[in-house]
Protein backbone atom coordinates (compact mmCIF):
# COMPACT_ATOMS: atom_id res chain seq x y z
CA UNK A 1 0.00 0.00 0.00
CA UNK A 2 1.21 3.12 -1.09
CA UNK A 3 0.77 6.63 1.48
CA UNK A 4 -1.60 8.79 -1.24
CA UNK A 5 -1.51 12.14 -0.33
CA UNK A 6 -1.80 14.38 -3.62
CA UNK A 7 -4.49 16.16 -3.26
CA UNK A 8 -5.40 15.47 0.69
CA UNK A 9 -5.18 18.37 3.45
CA UNK A 10 -3.32 17.12 6.50
CA UNK A 11 -2.91 18.57 9.88
CA UNK A 12 0.60 18.81 11.49
CA UNK A 13 0.71 19.24 15.47
CA UNK A 14 4.35 20.90 16.56
CA UNK A 15 4.76 21.46 12.77
CA UNK A 16 7.37 24.26 13.24
CA UNK A 17 9.93 21.63 15.01
CA UNK A 18 12.35 19.47 13.42
CA UNK A 19 10.20 16.73 12.80
CA UNK A 20 6.89 19.24 11.82
CA UNK A 21 9.87 20.87 8.74
CA UNK A 22 10.62 17.83 7.49
CA UNK A 23 7.12 16.66 7.30
CA UNK A 24 5.89 19.60 5.26
CA UNK A 25 8.17 20.03 2.62
CA UNK A 26 7.96 16.07 2.18
CA UNK A 27 4.08 16.43 1.84
CA UNK A 28 4.56 19.56 -0.20
CA UNK A 29 6.84 17.43 -2.62
CA UNK A 30 3.93 14.91 -3.03
CA UNK A 31 1.04 17.26 -4.19
CA UNK A 32 -0.36 17.95 -1.23
CA UNK A 33 -3.49 20.43 -1.34
CA UNK A 34 -3.53 21.80 2.34
CA UNK A 35 -0.98 21.83 5.20
CA UNK A 36 -2.16 22.82 8.41
CA UNK A 37 0.86 23.87 11.09
CA UNK A 38 -0.51 24.28 14.79
CA UNK A 39 2.15 25.25 17.01
CA UNK A 40 2.43 27.91 19.78
CA UNK A 41 5.38 29.51 18.32
CA UNK A 42 4.29 32.63 15.88
CA UNK A 43 7.67 33.58 16.00
CA UNK A 44 9.03 30.42 14.29
CA UNK A 45 5.85 30.11 12.10
CA UNK A 46 6.60 33.39 10.53
CA UNK A 47 10.03 32.31 9.75
CA UNK A 48 8.85 28.79 8.19
CA UNK A 49 6.46 31.15 6.31
CA UNK A 50 9.07 33.09 5.22
CA UNK A 51 10.91 30.52 4.34
CA UNK A 52 8.91 28.21 2.52
CA UNK A 53 6.74 30.84 0.54
CA UNK A 54 4.13 28.31 -0.31
CA UNK A 55 0.23 29.16 -0.15
CA UNK A 56 -0.82 25.52 0.72
CA UNK A 57 0.76 25.57 3.94
CA UNK A 58 -1.79 27.16 6.16
CA UNK A 59 -0.36 28.40 10.30
CA UNK A 60 -2.52 27.95 13.07
CA UNK A 61 -1.37 29.18 16.37
CA UNK A 62 -2.61 27.53 19.38
CA UNK A 63 -1.85 24.64 22.18
CA UNK A 64 -2.87 20.77 21.89
CA UNK A 65 -3.55 21.71 25.66
CA UNK A 66 -6.35 23.53 24.28
CA UNK A 67 -9.07 21.29 23.03
CA UNK A 68 -11.10 23.86 21.03
CA UNK A 69 -8.05 25.15 19.38
CA UNK A 70 -6.88 21.77 18.31
CA UNK A 71 -10.73 21.26 17.04
CA UNK A 72 -10.78 24.23 14.99
CA UNK A 73 -7.38 22.96 13.37
CA UNK A 74 -8.76 19.69 12.55
CA UNK A 75 -11.67 20.34 10.53
CA UNK A 76 -11.63 19.00 6.84
CA UNK A 77 -8.41 17.48 7.29
CA UNK A 78 -7.68 13.98 6.25
CA UNK A 79 -4.38 13.18 7.76
CA UNK A 80 -2.99 14.13 11.40
CA UNK A 81 0.67 13.74 12.23
CA UNK A 82 0.98 14.72 15.66
CA UNK A 83 4.58 16.09 16.80
CA UNK A 84 3.97 18.34 19.45
CA UNK A 85 5.78 17.00 22.80
CA UNK A 86 7.60 18.22 25.36
CA UNK A 87 10.98 15.98 24.55
CA UNK A 88 13.42 17.44 26.75
CA UNK A 89 14.14 14.83 29.68
CA UNK A 90 15.51 17.11 32.22
CA UNK A 91 12.82 19.51 31.99
CA UNK A 92 10.00 17.44 32.11
CA UNK A 93 11.69 15.48 35.51
CA UNK A 94 11.37 19.09 36.81
CA UNK A 95 8.33 19.52 35.38
CA UNK A 96 6.43 16.30 35.19
CA UNK A 97 2.65 18.00 35.40
CA UNK A 98 3.45 20.05 32.50
CA UNK A 99 4.79 17.05 30.60
CA UNK A 100 1.47 15.17 31.54
CA UNK A 101 -0.42 18.04 30.14
CA UNK A 102 1.16 18.23 26.87
CA UNK A 103 2.30 14.43 26.16
CA UNK A 104 -0.58 12.75 27.26
CA UNK A 105 -3.88 15.18 27.87
CA UNK A 106 -2.81 16.92 25.24
CA UNK A 107 -2.16 13.80 22.87
CA UNK A 108 -5.86 12.68 24.28
CA UNK A 109 -7.48 16.14 22.67
CA UNK A 110 -6.00 15.52 19.30
CA UNK A 111 -7.18 12.14 19.20
CA UNK A 112 -10.98 13.62 20.25
CA UNK A 113 -10.73 16.38 18.21
CA UNK A 114 -9.72 13.95 14.84
CA UNK A 115 -12.59 11.77 15.66
CA UNK A 116 -14.86 14.65 15.67
CA UNK A 117 -13.22 16.44 12.76
CA UNK A 118 -13.93 13.12 10.86
CA UNK A 119 -10.39 12.28 10.37
CA UNK A 120 -9.64 9.05 8.04
CA UNK A 121 -6.08 8.63 9.96
CA UNK A 122 -3.97 9.73 13.07
CA UNK A 123 -0.34 9.26 13.58
CA UNK A 124 1.50 10.06 17.29
CA UNK A 125 4.93 10.40 17.55
CA UNK A 126 6.49 8.38 20.37
CA UNK A 127 10.17 7.72 21.45
CA UNK A 128 12.39 4.81 22.24
CA UNK A 129 12.76 6.29 26.05
CA UNK A 130 8.60 5.31 26.23
CA UNK A 131 10.07 1.54 26.53
CA UNK A 132 10.74 0.70 30.36
CA UNK A 133 10.22 4.20 30.85
CA UNK A 134 12.50 5.96 33.68
CA UNK A 135 11.74 9.11 33.11
CA UNK A 136 8.77 11.69 32.90
CA UNK A 137 8.90 12.33 29.63
CA UNK A 138 9.20 8.84 28.51
CA UNK A 139 6.39 7.64 30.92
CA UNK A 140 4.29 10.49 29.58
CA UNK A 141 5.30 8.83 26.28
CA UNK A 142 4.16 5.52 26.94
CA UNK A 143 0.61 7.12 28.33
CA UNK A 144 0.29 8.71 25.42
CA UNK A 145 0.68 5.16 23.21
CA UNK A 146 -2.29 3.94 25.34
CA UNK A 147 -4.28 6.81 25.20
CA UNK A 148 -3.99 6.02 20.96
CA UNK A 149 -4.68 2.15 22.30
CA UNK A 150 -7.11 2.56 24.30
CA UNK A 151 -9.19 4.02 21.48
CA UNK A 152 -8.40 1.89 19.15
CA UNK A 153 -9.84 -1.09 22.28
CA UNK A 154 -12.92 1.17 22.68
CA UNK A 155 -14.01 2.51 19.26
CA UNK A 156 -13.74 -0.70 16.99
CA UNK A 157 -15.97 0.44 14.62
CA UNK A 158 -14.69 3.72 14.09
CA UNK A 159 -13.19 5.02 10.35
CA UNK A 160 -10.24 6.45 12.11
CA UNK A 161 -7.20 4.80 12.11
CA UNK A 162 -4.90 5.65 15.51
CA UNK A 163 -1.48 4.47 15.44
CA UNK A 164 1.53 5.14 17.02
CA UNK A 165 5.11 5.66 15.73
CA UNK A 166 8.65 4.92 17.84
CA UNK A 167 12.02 6.02 16.90
CA UNK A 168 15.46 6.63 18.43
CA UNK A 169 17.39 10.05 18.63
CA UNK A 170 17.10 11.88 15.54
CA UNK A 171 19.97 13.05 14.14
CA UNK A 172 20.28 16.71 13.95
CA UNK A 173 16.85 17.52 15.29
CA UNK A 174 15.82 20.56 17.70
CA UNK A 175 17.41 19.62 21.18
CA UNK A 176 19.72 17.03 20.04
CA UNK A 177 22.89 16.00 20.67
CA UNK A 178 24.84 16.67 17.06
CA UNK A 179 24.50 20.18 16.51
CA UNK A 180 25.38 21.00 20.81
CA UNK A 181 29.01 18.86 19.37
CA UNK A 182 29.24 21.06 16.25
CA UNK A 183 28.65 24.36 18.13
CA UNK A 184 31.11 23.20 21.10
CA UNK A 185 33.56 22.32 18.48
CA UNK A 186 32.63 25.64 16.47
CA UNK A 187 33.57 27.29 19.52
CA UNK A 188 36.89 25.56 20.11
CA UNK A 189 35.41 23.68 23.62
CA UNK A 190 35.78 20.40 24.04
CA UNK A 191 32.10 18.28 23.33
CA UNK A 192 30.39 17.41 26.91
CA UNK A 193 29.23 14.28 27.08
CA UNK A 194 27.24 12.28 29.90
CA UNK A 195 29.13 9.06 29.95
CA UNK A 196 30.95 7.74 26.66
CA UNK A 197 29.79 4.11 27.01
CA UNK A 198 26.44 5.46 26.91
CA UNK A 199 24.56 4.24 23.58
CA UNK A 200 22.26 5.38 21.48
CA UNK A 201 20.22 4.69 18.26
CA UNK A 202 20.89 6.62 15.31
CA UNK A 203 18.20 7.88 12.52
CA UNK A 204 18.00 10.84 10.45
CA UNK A 205 14.94 13.25 9.93
CA UNK A 206 14.39 11.39 6.94
CA UNK A 207 13.92 8.05 7.66
CA UNK A 208 11.79 9.28 10.53
CA UNK A 209 9.75 10.86 8.40
CA UNK A 210 9.10 7.32 6.20
CA UNK A 211 8.68 5.85 9.49
CA UNK A 212 5.51 8.24 9.27
CA UNK A 213 4.38 7.67 5.72
CA UNK A 214 4.90 3.76 6.53
CA UNK A 215 2.53 4.13 9.22
CA UNK A 216 0.05 6.02 6.98
CA UNK A 217 -0.28 3.34 4.47
CA UNK A 218 0.19 0.84 6.85
CA UNK A 219 -1.50 1.61 10.21
CA UNK A 220 -4.41 -0.56 11.63
CA UNK A 221 -6.06 0.75 14.49
CA UNK A 222 -3.44 0.54 17.66
CA UNK A 223 -0.58 -0.44 15.70
CA UNK A 224 2.83 1.07 16.86
CA UNK A 225 5.78 1.18 13.83
CA UNK A 226 9.49 1.18 14.87
CA UNK A 227 12.40 1.45 12.50
CA UNK A 228 14.63 -0.52 12.98
CA UNK A 229 18.25 1.21 13.28
CA UNK A 230 21.95 1.40 14.58
CA UNK A 231 23.14 2.33 17.44
CA UNK A 232 26.02 3.80 18.45
CA UNK A 233 27.99 5.01 21.71
CA UNK A 234 28.07 8.51 22.51
CA UNK A 235 31.43 8.66 23.34
CA UNK A 236 31.59 7.66 19.19
CA UNK A 237 29.60 9.84 18.07
CA UNK A 238 31.46 12.61 19.65
CA UNK A 239 34.80 11.43 18.17
CA UNK A 240 33.60 11.28 15.10
CA UNK A 241 32.13 14.44 15.08
CA UNK A 242 35.80 15.79 16.17
CA UNK A 243 37.64 13.87 13.34
CA UNK A 244 34.78 15.40 10.46
CA UNK A 245 35.63 18.73 11.96
CA UNK A 246 39.59 18.09 12.10
CA UNK A 247 40.25 18.71 15.63
CA UNK A 248 41.34 16.76 17.85
CA UNK A 249 38.93 13.97 19.88
CA UNK A 250 38.73 15.66 23.57
CA UNK A 251 36.05 14.85 25.92
CA UNK A 252 34.05 16.97 28.76
CA UNK A 253 32.42 14.25 30.84
CA UNK A 254 30.07 15.60 33.07
CA UNK A 255 28.01 12.53 34.25
CA UNK A 256 24.49 11.19 33.43
CA UNK A 257 21.89 13.80 33.37
CA UNK A 258 18.63 13.69 35.04
CA UNK A 259 16.38 10.78 34.05
CA UNK A 260 19.28 9.34 31.82
CA UNK A 261 19.37 5.65 30.78
CA UNK A 262 22.73 3.81 29.72
CA UNK A 263 21.01 2.09 26.62
CA UNK A 264 17.70 2.75 25.08
CA UNK A 265 14.94 0.06 23.97
CA UNK A 266 12.83 0.76 20.91
CA UNK A 267 11.00 -2.99 21.47
CA UNK A 268 10.84 -4.63 24.38
CA UNK A 269 10.61 -8.45 24.17
CA UNK A 270 6.87 -9.05 25.03
CA UNK A 271 6.43 -6.71 22.21
CA UNK A 272 8.71 -8.66 19.17
CA UNK A 273 6.73 -12.17 20.60
CA UNK A 274 3.43 -10.79 18.75
CA UNK A 275 5.14 -8.11 15.96
CA UNK A 276 5.13 -8.06 12.56
CA UNK A 277 8.77 -7.81 10.59
CA UNK A 278 8.88 -5.96 7.55
CA UNK A 279 12.36 -6.15 6.96
CA UNK A 280 13.26 -2.25 7.65
CA UNK A 281 9.95 -1.80 9.85
CA UNK A 282 8.40 -3.54 12.77
CA UNK A 283 4.47 -3.24 13.73
CA UNK A 284 3.58 -4.20 17.26
CA UNK A 285 -0.27 -4.71 17.14
CA UNK A 286 -2.13 -3.99 20.07
CA UNK A 287 -3.77 -6.23 22.53
CA UNK A 288 -7.20 -6.69 21.36
CA UNK A 289 -8.60 -8.80 24.16
CA UNK A 290 -11.13 -7.44 26.53
CA UNK A 291 -11.31 -7.79 30.51
CA UNK A 292 -13.17 -10.85 30.29
CA UNK A 293 -9.58 -12.68 30.54
CA UNK A 294 -11.12 -16.47 31.06
CA UNK A 295 -12.43 -16.21 27.42
CA UNK A 296 -8.97 -16.16 26.30
CA UNK A 297 -7.62 -19.30 28.51
CA UNK A 298 -5.41 -21.51 25.86
CA UNK A 299 -3.75 -25.39 26.63
CA UNK A 300 -1.13 -26.49 24.76
CA UNK A 301 2.63 -26.11 24.29
CA UNK A 302 3.56 -22.09 24.66
CA UNK A 303 5.76 -21.23 21.95
CA UNK A 304 8.98 -19.39 23.54
CA UNK A 305 9.57 -15.67 22.02
CA UNK A 306 12.37 -13.77 21.40
CA UNK A 307 14.82 -13.34 24.89
CA UNK A 308 15.84 -9.93 24.33
CA UNK A 309 14.72 -6.45 23.98
CA UNK A 310 15.87 -4.58 20.76
CA UNK A 311 18.05 -2.12 22.70
CA UNK A 312 20.90 0.08 22.02
CA UNK A 313 23.49 -2.47 23.43
CA UNK A 314 22.35 -5.02 21.22
CA UNK A 315 21.72 -2.98 17.91
CA UNK A 316 24.27 -3.33 15.17
CA UNK A 317 26.87 -0.72 16.45
CA UNK A 318 28.64 1.28 14.37
CA UNK A 319 32.02 2.51 14.61
CA UNK A 320 33.31 5.61 14.14
CA UNK A 321 34.38 5.43 10.47
CA UNK A 322 30.86 4.11 10.04
CA UNK A 323 29.50 7.57 12.40
CA UNK A 324 31.23 9.23 10.25
CA UNK A 325 30.01 8.34 6.81
CA UNK A 326 26.58 8.48 8.29
CA UNK A 327 26.91 12.28 9.62
CA UNK A 328 28.67 13.21 6.00
CA UNK A 329 25.15 12.19 4.67
CA UNK A 330 23.44 15.25 6.71
CA UNK A 331 22.35 18.63 5.00
CA UNK A 332 23.35 20.18 8.18
CA UNK A 333 26.93 18.80 8.63
CA UNK A 334 27.59 19.30 5.21
CA UNK A 335 26.40 22.84 5.42
CA UNK A 336 29.20 22.78 8.67
CA UNK A 337 32.09 21.68 7.06
CA UNK A 338 31.58 23.74 3.55
CA UNK A 339 31.99 26.92 5.91
CA UNK A 340 34.74 25.41 7.72
CA UNK A 341 36.43 24.31 4.95
CA UNK A 342 34.97 23.58 1.48
CA UNK A 343 37.59 19.97 1.14
CA UNK A 344 36.53 18.74 4.60
CA UNK A 345 32.36 19.04 3.15
CA UNK A 346 33.77 16.23 0.37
Amino acid sequence: MTFLISGRRVLITGGTGSFGQTMVRRLLDRGVEEIRVLSRDESKQDSMRRLLGDERVRYHVGDVRDYESVLQASRNVDFVFHAAALKQVPSCEFFPIEAVRTNVLGSANVIKAADRGGVESVVLLSTDKAVYPVNAMGMTKALMEKVAQAYARNNPDSAMTVSCVRYGNVMYSRGSVIPLFVEQIKAGRAPTVTDPNMTRFLMSLADSAELVEHAFAHARPGDIFIRKAAACTVGDLADATCRLFDVPTKLDVIGVRHGEKQDETLASREELTRADDFGDFLRVPFDARDLNYSLYVSEGELVEGPTEDFNSANAPRLDVPQIMDLLRTLPEIRAELALRDPVLAC
